[in-house]
């Protein structure tokens, strides 16, 4: 399985996407300082997440959320996670 995964940094007040096959591992390479666009940021919440059976589904997902129409998704589905409506699945 692979993930799509956002983080967010309250530091930078800023989100990072990417992608992965162990999710647990990645936020803790995140956290630990261990990638570069993101040891300035410590620490990352995990805020959404998308499963994918192949890595060519998940690498042309995280490519989306990255575009201006994946990052108008990404803002419609946390807002609606935020006020409580379970949009997420």
């Amino acid at each position: 399985m692979f993930f799509v995964y956002v983080l967010w940094s309250d530091k930078l007040k800023k989100r990072y996407v990417g992608f992965t096959s162990n999710l647990l591992k990645r936020l803790s390479q995140h956290n630990q300082g261990k990638s570069t666009f993101t040891k300035n940021g410590t620490p990352w919440a995990l805020i959404y997440s998308e499963e994918f059976k192949t890595e060519p589904e998940a690498r042309q997902r995280e490519k989306f959320l990255k575009c201006g129409v994946g990052r108008k998704f990404l803002d419609s589905q946390l807002k609606n996670k935020d006020a409580g409506v379970s949009a997420l699945g």
